[in-house]
């Protein structure tokens, strides 16, 4: 946010003060504002939903978004999450994702926004007017595509409902996940429509291009969950699928194909738009030294003023003054994550060659330097090793030490793989204290990325427009932009990749680069969960090892004092690393074998693609008796607080 906006939400954080966790429809009146003294002038607009930006970004003492990717096969931290553990999730008591507390506030805004602009009873100009009326259905869109992500099935609720049990119960029926996907477009469109074209205010609010993209986002998003959960529990009117059991849905059918097609082109569609208005930010090819805090690329990340480059389109702003984060203290020390060597080895040599492939001139993982060596770009870039400058000032002489894997756990360098991305190069910021580093919440280069995919996955072909999109990318990283020479020299059996799968079974090798290509151009952006989980990438995962990197050949030679390893593993006592035994490699959570519930590796349950329901909400939306609620609980998890995935 701006400055200006930061200062205004300030001032005005009362309007927060009308959020309530209530546990059904989130049903108390917003008493605090009223239309009849609110919702008079733009600025009442502006206020108002400026209230409700809720985008993930930097926060203090984390390493704010670059650390988002943890819990994938891209990132790892300190501890594993529940959702690979065997009956670690459980079902909660109460609250969970089941809640409606900013749909309602965000519907109330556009209820009376609109009634009110259709009456001109809104004083100011007219376009701004509009624009905020357009934020408004851009944050319900937003706020309904964190619930098709979370639960799938989920009641389409445009009013804002009386405290009234009879009436709250039949506003809880939830639709199905396709009808749910359409409504957030049709909001999209509609906010397309009102929104300005950015930039708008500094690009730290919303324009019509964010609109567009997150249209994108969420078309291929339940395209490419329908595609491949098809004949699933997952998707509405499969086997299983416990919205059948429901008189108001039962005998519900659809043409998952029609449904399909429709998404991957509207996710066409409206990448395109962004893609061809929005060329991608320039990388100056300086990898190494202190060039690279000035190469346009690396620094888009981490600059205190954003808006100044093509591809970011929208961003959140910092202020001494008003609000800081702690992201660049964390990069430097590594911040309780690290990459995984699965997404180390995904990425190609300069040469467009896999690191396997014969000629592509690997130099090997036995030291940091080596792995990084003459490969894409994005790696080098983003990947701390020893001797790299941490100062972008001439004179600086700090540089990076080997990875601190054995600092305690908020610090720590999890798997020796230290991010690089969006460090700033500026030691005032380093040692707990706090920077005003920006933080990039949309950039256009994800509509490139999002209609190559669609366009594969929709036709099996590239048209002109995928393959230029491709091309831009990897020239952008320093490949070869001939993305023919890495499909050729492939070897799905060689890949370390979840995305190399889908339903359980192999993909094939051009649908494979396209996910490699994502994943490379968005690494510790946040992404992964929801691509996996969407690729039903997951089903395949049984005693999955995370790995980090190659400590037992040569870099645990690094890890001394006063001549004597600080290294232990079992059976030391004390263990601090894995042992030797199991892999050259660090596996962070091989460390300790009693009572670890991750030591024998990763797995997953089908349930976990979404989240339970928690019990509470059944008794809610019932008179008391669960099994006759007006919702059902979402597939392999069962009506039962602290119950764990049946499948």
């Amino acid at each position: 946010m701006t400055i200006k906006i930061i200062k205004r939400t300030i001032l005005l954080l009362a309007i927060l003060t009308i959020v309530s966790c209530n546990d059904f429809l989130d049903r108390e009146p917003l008493d605090k504002v009223t239309p009849e003294v609110y919702f008079r002038s733009e600025q009442d607009l502006s206020t108002y939903t400026i209230s409700l930006y809720d985008f993930p970004s930097h926060g203090s003492w984390n390493i704010g978004t670059f650390g988002y990717d943890n819990g994938t096969d891209n990132q790892a931290s300190p501890t594993a999450s529940e959702k690979w553990g065997t009956g670690l999730w459980r079902v909660e008591t109460n609250e969970g994702a089941w809640d409606f507390n900013r749909i309602r506030n965000i519907n109330y805004f556009i209820i009376n926004a609109e009634q009110r602009y259709g009456k001109k009873e809104i004083s100011g100009n007219d376009a701004n007017i509009r624009h905020y009326i357009g934020e408004g259905y851009f944050l319900r869109a937003y706020e309904y595509f964190n619930k098709l992500k979370d639960l799938g099935d989920f009641p389409i609720i445009k009013e804002v409902f009386p405290d009234d049990k009879k009436i709250l119960m039949e506003a809880s029926k939830r639709r199905p996940r396709n009808e749910v996907a359409r409504f957030i477009i049709e909001d999209l469109n509609k906010s397309i429509q009102l929104l300005k074209s950015g930039p708008v205010e500094n690009k730290n609010r919303i324009s019509k291009e964010i609109a567009q993209l997150l249209k994108s986002r969420v078309a291929l998003y339940e395209g490419t969950w329908e595609k491949y959960h098809n004949n699933t529990a997952f998707v509405p009117g499969g086997p299983g699928w416990p919205g059948a059991g429901k008189d108001y849905l039962a005998g519900y059918s659809v043409n998952l194909d029609s449904e399909i097609n429709y998404f991957l082109s509207e996710a066409m569609d409206a990448s395109k738009a962004v893609a061809e208005a929005f060329p991608l930010v320039t990388n100056t090819h300086e990898t190494a030294g202190k060039a690279v805090f000035n190469n346009t690329y690396f620094k888009m990340f981490s600059d205190q003023m954003m808006s100044q480059y093509s591809e970011v389109l929208f961003w959140r702003q910092y202020s001494s003054q008003f609000i800081t984060n702690s992201t660049q203290n964390y990069l430097n020390t590594g911040g309780g994550t690290g990459y995984t060597r699965s997404l180390m080895e995904s990425f190609l040599m300069k040469n467009g060659l896999p690191i396997y492939a014969a000629g592509s001139g690997y130099k090997g993982d036995q030291e940091l330097t080596d792995l990084r060596a003459d490969r894409d770009e994005r790696l080098q870039l983003f990947l701390q090793v020893p001797g790299d400058d941490l100062d972008a000032s001439p004179t600086g002489s700090k540089i990076v030490d080997y990875p601190n894997i054995l600092d305690i756990n908020e610090s720590k360098s999890v798997t020796g793989y230290k991010i690089k991305k969006g460090l700033y190069g500026d030691p005032s910021y380093y040692g707990g204290n706090t920077s005003i580093s920006g933080s990039l919440i949309f950039r256009a280069s994800e509509a490139y990325l999002n209609y190559i995919e669609a366009c594969y996955v929709k036709n099996q072909n590239l048209d002109g427009n995928a393959s230029s999109y491709w091309q831009q990318l990897r020239k952008r990283s320093g490949l070869m932009a001939d993305y023919n020479i890495t499909i050729n020299a492939t070897d799905l059996s060689q890949e370390n990749d979840w995305a190399k799968y889908s339903r359980g079974q192999l993909i094939d090798k051009t649908l494979y680069n396209i996910r490699r290509e994502r994943r490379n151009e968005l690494i510790a952006e946040g992404m992964r969960w929801e691509d996996l989980k969407r690729w039903r990438a997951l089903d395949q995962i049984n005693n999955y090892q995370i790995e980090g990197f190659n400590l037992w050949s040569s870099m645990y030679k690094n890890y001394t004092k006063n001549g004597v390893s600080r290294l232990r593993a079992e059976p030391d006592a004390d263990p601090n690393v894995s042992p030797k035994s199991n892999s050259i490699y660090l596996r962070p959570y091989q460390i300790i074998s009693q009572n670890n519930n991750y030591y024998n590796g990763y797995n997953f349950a089908q349930a976990h693609y979404l989240k339970p329901i928690a019990y509470q909400h059944f008794l809610l939306a019932s008179d008391g008796d669960p099994a006759k609620s007006t919702i059902y609980q979402n597939p392999y998890w069962p009506i039962q607080a602290g119950g764990t995935a049946i499948k």
